[in-house]
Formats: structure tokens, C-alpha cells, sequence
């Protein structure tokens, strides 16, 4: 059933499939206000997102905006992209949904933004409709979260309790050495269970690569770094011994893992790719 809201603004949506709406941007991160929709509550704002991240905040929400987020460049991989957002702890005053060709799906409630939980769809799920939560005074009501597209590997799924934990391929190995977002070696020394992963404590002999400092030195004259990466909590992760090579991609801050195959394994294969010419890039390996 349609909230009183959102019936109220159908007939400006179908509207806007054939024309434009009154706004638009078309930045990485956007910052907008109610207050300018108080004389006219039934317009509909279009937001263009254009980044690999970005953030969203919309203070004193009020009628509805969508949101479409989009890679800055065409291109065939675009589609099997998705997008993961994560609301701020004080989001508040909308509901989110999904929207696909006038056909909305729920997202976020109200209710369960401040708990800042990671939710991702498929990019070609449709753009996210934030629709204004009716109340008598919205000084207070502020709806914001960050976003981040994100690989068709770590998709809807990657932050989700039912994640799969698949081993990487010989090949998806050494391409993720040569792309994910930090590349490590080193040792597994605490293993944590909490409530919707798995979280590991790991010192590093070796830093090949990382985006964001997610990892922190040990010192100038200490060559070691420590960091915790996250991985879904059915896969099972246990505290081993000697050296793996960790890979992954920086979410939101945080280190999630994709493949870490255990570093004499990972040696072996990179040697015999050496050897055909098929690596995909060099490592150090010394």
C-alpha cells in the first residue's frame, strides 16, 4: 500500500519519466535541504551521483528525492556493478526504497537507519527513492549515508549474513594482487566471532599495497604493520599458522577480505604463471 506521501506524489513522478524535474546535480557528494521544498512539498528532486564513493545528506526531508548513482564512465562492465550504501548512526525522517521503472522495493525504513548497517543492490536494481517521513517538526530530522560502487565480486551479498565464502581461482588470485585494494603478507593472530562477521587481527612482514591506511606501521624501525580485516561470519575463519597473502578491497573504511591463500601456495602458483607468461602483473616476491 502506497504511504499518503508517496501517493501524493505519483502523478509529478510520472511526470518526470518524460520530462525533468524542477532540480538537479551532478557531483560525487550532495547536500540539500527541506526547508527549500517547504512552498512547493510535492516536487521531486533528481539527484545525479557520478563516483566510485560519495556521501548523501538531506536536512529537514520533506516530500521526495531520487538518487541515481552511476559510474563516471560508460562502460559494459557498469552493469554488473552494484552499490552499497551505509547510513550515519543520526540518519532519520525518510524511508528508502528502490526504484525501478516506477516500481518501488523497500530498502530502509526509518527505524533501521541508526543502526548503520551496510545494504547493497545491484546498480541495475533502479535508482534509490527517499521519501520524507511525515512529522509535525523536522528541525531534527536529518537523513545521510555514505555510498561506494562496488565489483560484481563483492555484490549484494558481500556484506549480507548469507555471503557465500567461495575459494578464489588460480586466476582470480593473481588478478587480486594485482587490484584489490590492499595487498599483504603476514600472519593471522586473533580471530573474532561478533554478531555478522568474522574479524581478523593480522601482523604484516610485508605491505605491498593498500588504498587507505587500514593498516598501521609498527614503528620506523619496526618493518611490521597491524590491521583487522572483516569477512562474513559463515565462512569459518580460524587462527592458522605461518604466512598468508591477504588481499581484499577497503570498504567504508574497513578492510573486507576476497582471497588469502596461504603465501608458499601463492608462491608457487605466481612462479608457474611466471614461467607460461601469464601473469597479470609483477610482484616482489624476494
Amino acid at each position: 500500500m502506497l504511504t499518503p506521501v508517496l501517493a501524493s506524489l505519483l502523478p509529478l513522478l510520472l511526470f518526470c519519466r518524460i520530462s525533468i524535474c524542477q532540480y538537479s546535480s551532478d557531483q560525487c557528494s550532495w547536500k540539500g535541504s527541506g526547508l527549500t521544498h517547504e512552498g512547493h512539498a510535492r516536487d521531486v528532486e533528481q539527484v545525479y551521483l557520478r563516483c566510485s564513493q560519495g556521501s548523501l545528506e538531506w536536512l529537514y526531508p520533506t516530500g521526495a528525492i531520487i538518487v541515481n548513482l552511476r559510474p563516471n564512465m560508460v562502460s559494459p562492465a557498469a552493469a554488473r556493478l552494484s552499490v552499497c550504501i551505509k547510513p550515519s548512526a543520526d540518519s532519520r525522517g525518510t524511508n528508502i526504497y528502490l526504484d525501478r521503472n516506477g516500481k518501488l522495493r523497500l530498502l530502509l525504513r526509518e527505524q533501521d537507519q541508526a543502526q548503520g548497517k551496510v545494504q547493497c543492490f545491484s546498480i541495475q536494481e533502479g535508482a534509490l527513492f527517499i521519501e520524507a517521513v511525515p512529522h509535525m517538526d523536522i528541525s531534527r530530522r536529518i537523513t545521510a549515508f555514505q555510498y561506494e560502487l562496488v565489483s560484481d565480486r563483492l555484490g549484494p551479498e558481500a556484506h549480507s549474513v548469507g555471503a557465500p565464502c567461495q575459494p578464489c581461482s588460480d586466476a582470480e588470485m593473481l588478478l587480486a594482487v594485482c587490484t584489490n585494494d590492499f595487498v599483504a603478507r603476514g600472519s593471522i593472530k586473533k580471530v573474532e566471532q561478533e554478531e555478522e562477521h568474522t574479524t581478523v587481527t593480522v601482523e604484516l612482514s610485508r605491505l605491498y599495497r593498500q588504498k587507505v591506511q587500514v593498516f598501521v606501521s609498527g614503528g620506523v624501525r619496526v618493518r611490521s604493520w597491524t590491521g583487522r580485516i572483516k569477512m562474513p561470519l559463515q565462512c569459518g575463519v580460524r587462527a592458522g599458522e605461518g604466512e598468508f597473502l591477504f588481499t581484499g578491497t577497503v570498504r567504508f573504511g574497513e578492510a573486507w577480505m576476497s582471497c588469502a591463500p596461504r603465501y608458499k601456495d601463492f608462491l608457487r602458483l605466481y612462479d608457474e604463471a611466471q614461467q607460461h607468461g601469464t601473469n597479470p602483473c609483477h610482484v616482489d616476491t624476494d
